[in-house]
This record gives structure tokens, C-alpha cells and sequence, in this order.
């Protein structure tokens, strides 16, 4: 029988506990932190019994909740993860960055708003629905459209939450009273409402144009659903008869199937070889069909023969160079892939069979002159994983040019920011080659466009929100007055999934259910966007394009444009390459505050971020860092009577003016978002500044009792540091804060202020600070050096050189950290010393009894030849007129600084050789 560990038992009661106080708080944080008096913190950094203890109390108080005042308001719009999708690493990062901005903005005292919310991502989601169907022996084919979408819905409901619930995991402070859908009805309304609106204003029209086409889920995609493998290719070389001669064109195609659909075959104008064949006509491989030769400047001369094959319907390439030359369109193919009967003997087949059926009968007709192997770049969709069919079809599209201007003006001319500023050469190019946007779907799932046909033709169309309201306009169109409703029927497509998220800033307000609403007068526009550089034409540009057409205003001010999360290899992290960790695994091993630090220690914006799991475990050792200082601090003993040491004297007044420095430079970096630096900046200031050398200043020697003035202000340093720390480790900082027992009082640290910029820092007693340190860092290597004990004291002079070398010593932090008996003053180096140099600073130590003479010897001698040879390889730099002349400025100053430090270096090191033989 096994016997239950007491320990489990206790530590449960205890966590029982203190989730009941938690609680308590929650109702009532004005107040009840009193009931905090005996909690009791643990030894060890346990993150999941704090995590989802305070996360719950923080959401039980509505900490996220905003409802609009008379504060300043800072709003951000969680871009939309798509309801089919699980948390991954970018998620991770944007999320976690998103939550650092906004948990800063209600610090620093703003009305912080964070509105969470799912996208329906119609083929996504279409087909994961397909598949469930699928599974239950159901084809999607059987079914209407209303018995389909009850199942999609259905399927929404039970897995489209998934991932903002594994988002509360990571700490997200979103205001989840506001979570939206982008196929909730208001929203819906809103794509309708604005698909009708700019239909009105000619912006929408319906066209038959090239399209990316999905063959398995039979519909248009967007660019950006489209990704793009390298991948072993065939390159086959085609003859080409000319008509009336005994010569042929060769031509190199990877896709000899589209041979069937050519129109023409196209030679650079420039190209010497094809000029007498420019006006001529050829005859198409297998078809016998004669199709002109033409010139266009597209054709590279390089590439294959230099001669193209143009298949206008069957390539975007093709398609622009038909439209240029008024080229017959020959659609050779069908929507599922396969051949049409325009393919002549090939018609019915799949198009790769076809592919290897037409290049057998080109060899078997003698006109394939070769096939070569060559590395090609082929599209696939990226929700079915087929290859891409870029083809022609009749489609809805919006033009882009005009609702692009102000979006292009007010980025270029800095209204809009965006940080890198280096996409801003990205964004204009793209805006001012902006392409009409083909806006519809071959789908169920999403939003139905509004348009009602009253006739055969494509052209028999009216838009309208209902078949009632496109009735009059049917009517007056067709000039037929006995039409009905019952003879209007629906556009069967949907619009594309980002025709709803290009208007979410404004959407999740209910801004175009009512434009003046308290919300989105209040909200809108939002602060600052966080979001990947892939999307920044087909989402950032959308919303800002929008924004300016409906609000007339910018939709956000600032764009954070984050990188991508890669692994060592350099490899985009994904689920199919297998090489992406499963973030909930990676919070349950190092704590959510150990996964946001260690993703954000690296991760600049717009620079990847190539993540190693150690950054997570780095997280993780920082917060038992800051846990055992907080522990370590809480057990010094406090006397009224102790009196303060000059240590912890000098420890006050220098990590006071790191402090305000700290602060400065934070405001600074994240006015910049700077987050990766700001972090550092904390990091370092935590770790090194406050819990290796401050601690180490203040502690009370062995017996002795801490004064009250040093326990009250290391506390108060203690709680600036909590609270900067709050928006990257939010969980560990809240843990310690309520343990802070003069915090009863002061309710969550989320809700606490922000520190404030001081003002002047004391930069002078920073550097004494450093100065110290090194000071401190060569004693104490010199005691290993000779192998001696660090608790035996040592009795070392410094030389009274300069002022500078006086007032930049911390004797109190020097004795104390160094372990000195006795610090004094002197103008001449000791006989039996050895002189330390840092910086102007000439500090001398007595060498043991028994030092190896002959070995510190030999080591000085070694880097006196080494700074010798260092020297003369800058002299000669120094001595040669062209790099002189022709280097920058600072790059000459710099080698002129090495010359002068290696001068005074070999100064030392001959002056301590001089004293160690005497």
C-alpha cells in the first residue's frame, strides 16, 4: 500500500489557501490584502501553483475589462487567429508582445484596452469541416448549403475557442467581456454593408481574370494563402514548327501540359537570334494549331532558349503578356485539375498524368529535344497542401488604386509608424503597384455576397443586402416590372476571409452599426498594431485603406512589425516541418514568465528570431534568480539600533542612480519598441545590478542585524524593480509583490503605477560604480591567481595619481567585496607588491609568501610582447597614407585610441616587470 507523500498534502492545503485569500481579493482589491498576513512563500519557484492562481483573481477583479472614462485610452486589436488554430510559437511571440504594451499602458495609468477575437478562416475552416463530414461517411456534395453551414457552425462552437483559451495560459490580459468573431452578425452586417457601399461607388465590379486557383478545394486563393517549396523539377526543350520552312523555335516549359492551351510563342525584341522569325507563325506541339510569333521585353534571353511559350489562361505571366498583345484565351483545364475537352486526345486527365502523357507523345513525334533536371519554386495552397492552378475565372474584384492613396500618403508622411522603418520602402512598393483585389470565394463558409442575379448572363446582376431590396433595383435593370423575388437567386460565393479583418479596428467597436457609439468615439482609433511583416500588405495595408475610407482617420498608430521564429537551422518553425515545440509543453517545463522572457531576450522587431529551447530554460533561471533574492531579502534580520554600513551607504546611493538611468532608458525603448533591448535592460539591471552586487553590498556580516533605513529603501528598489518587470514576467511579479508586507494594501501590482522617469542621473557615481567593480573583480582574481583563500583579509594601497583615481573608488564597496583589513593611500609602489591597473587606478597587493615569482614573471612578460607586437601592427595601419586618408574619420580616431591604450598598457606592464625583480 503506498503511503501518500506528506508534503503533497501540505503543499495542496497551502495552495487550497491561498487561492481562497486570492479570491477575496479579487472581490474586493481595494481592501483585501490584509488577508495576505500569513501566507508563506516557498523555497523554490513553483510556477504552476502561482500561475493560474492569479491569472483567475486577476480575471474574478475584471483587471482586463475597459468601459470608456475620462482617462486616456490605449487600445490594441489582437489580430485574429483563425478559429481552426492552436497556439504555436508565433502566436507566442506576438501575443507576448501585445501583452507587454498594454500591461505597461494601465501602469502607466491608461484606460488599456485589448480586444480579443477569432477569424473564420472560410477555406481553413470549410475544410476542416469537409473532413469531419468526410469521416462520418457525409459528402459535402449531398448536402445544401443550410444543412452545411449547421455543421460548420456546429464545429466552430465546439473547437473555435481553443486558442484563446491557451492564449489566458501565456498570460494574455485581454478584455475578454469583448471577444468578437468575424461571422457574429454585426460583423457580418458589416462586410455586407461595406461590399454594397463601395459596389456604389465603383470600387467593386465582377471580371473574368487570372486567379490563384485551389483544384481540391474548388476556389480562388489569395497571395498570401499561396506558400512556395523549391523543388526537383524537369525542364522540357519543345520544337516548334515555323510555318512554310524547314526551321522550328525551341522552347523550354516545366509544364508541357500548357502547350495545349497556347496562344503564341514570344521572343525579346532585342534578341538577335529570333529577329527574322518576329511576325511569323509556328505550330503548336501536338495540336497543329498556328499561333503567331510576337516580341515583348518580359522575355529574359537568358532563361532556357530565350524563346517563352504563352499560355495566356493558364499562367499570371502569360496572362499579362495576352492582355498586352490581345491573345485568344484557351482555357485548357477544369476547375478540379483535369483536362479539359479543349485538350484535345488528353482531355479527362489528371493534369500531372497529363503532364508525363504529353511529353511521351512529343518524344514519340521527335519533337522533344531534351529534358533537364533543374531546382524550381512551385506554389501550394496552403489549407490543402495542392499545387497552386493559376487560372481564369469569373470572380468579384475591388479596385485598389484609389482606396490605396491615402493609406500609401499617411505612412510615408509618418502619420502611421512603423517599426523597423525599413518595411516602409516594402509597404510603398507594393502600394504603388497595388493590383485589384479579387474579393471572392468558391466557398459556404463566410460571408455570402450580396448579389442577386435576375437573368442568365454574368452581367444580369444587382447588389443589395436582401432579395427584398434587390428586387426594385432587378426591376429597373432588366426593365422587366413582373419580376418577384422568388425569380432572384444568390451569388453562391463568399467573400474572402480578409474582407472581414480588414475592417476589424472599426468592426469590433460596432462602428459601422452605429459610427458615433461611445465605443469606437472612445477606442478608435487604437494605439499600436503587433502583427507579422507576411501580412503587411494583405491585412496592415487593408485596415489602413479602410480606416481612411470609413473613418476618415487613421485605424492605429503604430505598426510593430514582429519576425519570424525560426530554428537553428534558419527554418521557418511549422507543424509540418516538425520542428516547432508545442508552446503549453514549453509553459508546464519553464513557467509562462520563462517562455515570454526567454522569446523576448532575442527578438528585436522585424528581425527573426532563431529560437534555441535554452532561451526558455535562461527564462526560467531568471525567475528563480529574482525569487531566492526576494527570499534572501526577507530573511535579513532588522535592528532599530543597526547602524548602516558605508557599503550599503555607497550600495544605496549608486543602485538609486542606476535606477533612474534604468528608467530613462526604458521610456526611451519602448517609445522606440525596443521591447528585446528594454528587457535586456531590466535583465541585467536585475541580475547583475540589484541580486550580485547590491545584495552582496547590503548584507549584514555573519550575526549582525540589517539597519531599518537600508531594509526600507532596498525594498522600494525592490518594488521598482517588480514593477517594471510586471509586463514581461507578470505572474512571478504579482507572487512577490503581494509578499511584500507593507503591499497589503496596495492591491494588485497591475494596477499599481508605472515608475516615473526621475530625471537628472548621477552619472559620476555609476561609473565610480564600474570602476569599483573592476577593481573588486582583479583582487579577487589575483587571490586565485595565487591560490588564496577569499575570507583571508588582504591590506592593499592604491596610488594617490589623480584625482579621477581617488574619487572614482568606493572604499566601502572595496573593503567590504574585496575582504580588505585595511585600505590606505599611498604615492610610490610597496616594495614586494604587485600593481593592478585599472583604468587610470594603480592599486598595489602584497604578494604572498611563496608566490611563484617566476611564473607572474613569464606571464607578464608573455602580454608585454603580445601588446609589443598589437602595437606595432596599429603603427603600421597608423603609418600607411592611403588608409589614412581614404578611412572614416571615427575609424582612423579608433586605431589612434588602440595605440594609445597599448602605449600605456606597455608602460604598466614594464613598470610591474621593473617591481617584481627588485
Amino acid at each position: 500500500m503506498l503511503t501518500p507523500d506528506k508534503d503533497v498534502f501540505t503543499n495542496r492545503a497551502k495552495q487550497a489557501r491561498d487561492m481562497l485569500r486570492v479570491r477575496r481579493i479579487a472581490k474586493n482589491h481595494n481592501f483585501a490584502l490584509a488577508y495576505f498576513e500569513d501566507m508563506e512563500i516557498a523555497k523554490t519557484y513553483d510556477p504552476a501553483a502561482i500561475e493560474d492562481k492569479w491569472y483567475t483573481a486577476w480575471t474574478d477583479a475584471k483587471l482586463f475589462h475597459s468601459e470608456p472614462d475620462d482617462r486616456e485610452p490605449y487600445t490594441v486589436v489582437i489580430p485574429p487567429p483563425n478559429v481552426t488554430g492552436v497556439l504555436h510559437m508565433g502566436h507566442m511571440l506576438n501575443n507576448t508582445i501585445q501583452d507587454v504594451l498594454v500591461r505597461r499602458a494601465r501602469m502607466l495609468g491608461k484606460n488599456a484596452c485589448w480586444v480579443p477575437g477569432t477569424d473564420h478562416a472560410s477555406i481553413a475552416t470549410e475544410a476542416k469541416v469537409v473532413a469531419k463530414l468526410r469521416e462520418e461517411g457525409i459528402k459535402k456534395s449531398d448536402l445544401t448549403r443550410e444543412a452545411f453551414l449547421e455543421h460548420a457552425w456546429a464545429w466552430k462552437e465546439k473547437h473555435g475557442g481553443i486558442i484563446l483559451e491557451q492564449l489566458k495560459k501565456l498570460g494574455a490580459s485581454c478584455d475578454w467581456d469583448r471577444t468578437r468573431f468575424t461571422m457574429e452578425e454585426d460583423l457580418s452586417d458589416a462586410v455586407l454593408d461595406v461590399f454594397i457601399d463601395l459596389h456604389k461607388k465603383g470600387h467593386i465590379y465582377r471580371g473574368y481574370r487570372m486567379v490563384n486557383w485551389d483544384p481540391r478545394a474548388l476556389t480562388a486563393v489569395s497571395d498570401e494563402e499561396v506558400y512556395h517549396q523549391e523543388e526537383q523539377s524537369r525542364l522540357f526543350y519543345v520544337k516548334y514548327a515555323v510555318e512554310g520552312e524547314d526551321a522550328f523555335l525551341e522552347v523550354a516549359t516545366t509544364r508541357p501540359e500548357t502547350i495545349l492551351g497556347d496562344t503564341a510563342v514570344c521572343v525579346h525584341p532585342d534578341d538577335p537570334r529570333f529577329q527574322s522569325f518576329i511576325g511569323k507563325q509556328v505550330k503548336v506541339p501536338l495540336t497543329g494549331r498556328l499561333v503567331p510569333v510576337i516580341a515583348d521585353t518580359y522575355v529574359d534571353p537568358e532563361f532556357g532558349t530565350g524563346a517563352l511559350k504563352i499560355t495566356p489562361a493558364h499562367d499570371v505571366n502569360d496572362y499579362e503578356i495576352g492582355q498586352r498583345h490581345q491573345l485568344p484565351m484557351l482555357q485548357i483545364m477544369e476547375a478540379d485539375g483535369t483536362l479539359s475537352k479543349e485538350a484535345g486526345r488528353f482531355a479527362g486527365m489528371e493534369r500531372f498524368e497529363a503532364r508525363d502523357a504529353v511529353a511521351k507523345a512529343l518524344k514519340e513525334e521527335g519533337l522533344m529535344v531534351k529534358i533537364e533536371s533543374l531546382m524550381n519554386k512551385v506554389g501550394y495552397s496552403e489549407r490543402t497542401h495542392v499545387v497552386i492552378e493559376p487560372r481564369l475565372s469569373m470572380q468579384w474584384f475591388c479596385r485598389m488604386k484609389e482606396l490605396a492613396a491615402p493609406a500609401l500618403e499617411h505612412v510615408v508622411n509618418g502619420d502611421i509608424r512603423f517599426y523597423p522603418p525599413k518595411f516602409i520602402n516594402t509597404y510603398k512598393h507594393w502600394m504603388e503597384n497595388v493590383k485589384d483585389w479579387c474579393i471572392s470565394r468558391q466557398l459556404w463558409w463566410g460571408q455570402r455576397i450580396p448579389a442577386w442575379y435576375y437573368g442568365p448572363g454574368e452581367e444580369d446582376v444587382v447588389v443589395a443586402k436582401t432579395a427584398e431590396e434587390a428586387l426594385p433595383l432587378a426591376r429597373e435593370a432588366s426593365g422587366n416590372k413582373d419580376l418577384t423575388a422568388a425569380d432572384l437567386r444568390q451569388d453562391e460565393d463568399v467573400v474572402d476571409t480578409w474582407f472581414s479583418s480588414w475592417l476589424w479596428p472599426i468592426s469590433v467597436f460596432d462602428g459601422f452599426k452605429d459610427p458615433k457609439n461611445k465605443d469606437i468615439s472612445y477606442y478608435y482609433p487604437t494605439n499600436d498594431l503587433v502583427t507579422a511583416p507576411e501580412i503587411l500588405f494583405f491585412w496592415v495595408a487593408r485596415m489602413i485603406m479602410a480606416g481612411y475610407e470609413y473613418r476618415g482617420e487613421l485605424p492605429f498608430k503604430n505598426v510593430y512589425l514582429t519576425g519570424i521564429v525560426r530554428d537553428k537551422q534558419g527554418r521557418k518553425m511549422s507543424k509540418s516541418l516538425g520542428n516547432s515545440p508545442d508552446p503549453l509543453e514549453l509553459i508546464k517545463k519553464y513557467g509562462a514568465d520563462g517562455v515570454r522572457v526567454g522569446m523576448l531576450l532575442c527578438s528585436p522587431a522585424g528581425n527573426d528570431l532563431p529560437f534555441d529551447e535554452g532561451l526558455c530554460e535562461q527564462g526560467r533561471n531568471f525567475n528563480n534568480k529574482l525569487w531566492n533574492a526576494f527570499r534572501l531579502i526577507r530573511g535579513f534580520e532588522v535592528d532599530a539600533n543597526a547602524q548602516q554600513s558605508q557599503a550599503a551607504r555607497e550600495a544605496i546611493q549608486w543602485f538609486g542612480e542606476a535606477l533612474k538611468d534604468a528608467k530613462a532608458q526604458l521610456d526611451d525603448q519602448f517609445d522606440k519598441f525596443r521591447l528585446s533591448d528594454a528587457l535586456m535592460t531590466l535583465y541585467k539591471l536585475t541580475w547583475d545590478g540589484f541580486c550580485s552586487w547590491y545584495l552582496e553590498m547590503i548584507k549584514p556580516a555573519k550575526g549582525q542585524a540589517m539597519d531599518v533605513e537600508t531594509m526600507e529603501i532596498t525594498r522600494k528598489y525592490l518594488r521598482d524593480l517588480l514593477a517594471m518587470l510586471h509586463p514581461f514576467m507578470p505572474f512571478i511579479t504579482e507572487e512577490l509583490w503581494q509578499n511584500l508586507e507593507d503591499e497589503k494594501k496596495a492591491g494588485f501590482i497591475m494596477t499599481s503605477r508605472w515608475p516615473e522617469d526621475e530625471g537628472h542621473v548621477n552619472l559620476e557615481l555609476i561609473r565610480s560604480f564600474d570602476h569599483t567593480r573592476e577593481l573588486v573583480m582583479r583582487v579577487r582574481n589575483f587571490r586565485n591567481e595565487h591560490g588564496m583563500s577569499p575570507k583571508d583579509p588582504l591590506t592593499i594601497s592604491i596610488k594617490r595619481s589623480n584625482e579621477l583615481s581617488v574619487s572614482w573608488v568606493l572604499e566601502g564597496m572595496l573593503a567590504k567585496l574585496a575582504n580588505l583589513a585595511e585600505l590606505s593611500w599611498v604615492e610610490d609602489q610597496p616594495e614586494g607588491s604587485q600593481m593592478l591597473l585599472v583604468g587610470a587606478t594603480e592599486m598595489y597587493i602584497p604578494l604572498p609568501e611563496g608566490a611563484d615569482l617566476e611564473g607572474n614573471r613569464k606571464k607578464l612578460e608573455e602580454e608585454l610582447n603580445y601588446v609589443k607586437g598589437f602595437l606595432a601592427s596599429v603603427e603600421k595601419k597608423l603609418g600607411n597614407e592611403r588608409f589614412v586618408s581614404g578611412a572614416p574619420a571615427q575609424v582612423v580616431e579608433a586605431e589612434q585610441k588602440k595605440k594609445a591604450d597599448a602605449e600605456a598598457r606597455i608602460k604598466v606592464l614594464e613598470a610591474q616587470l621593473a617591481a617584481l625583480t627588485a
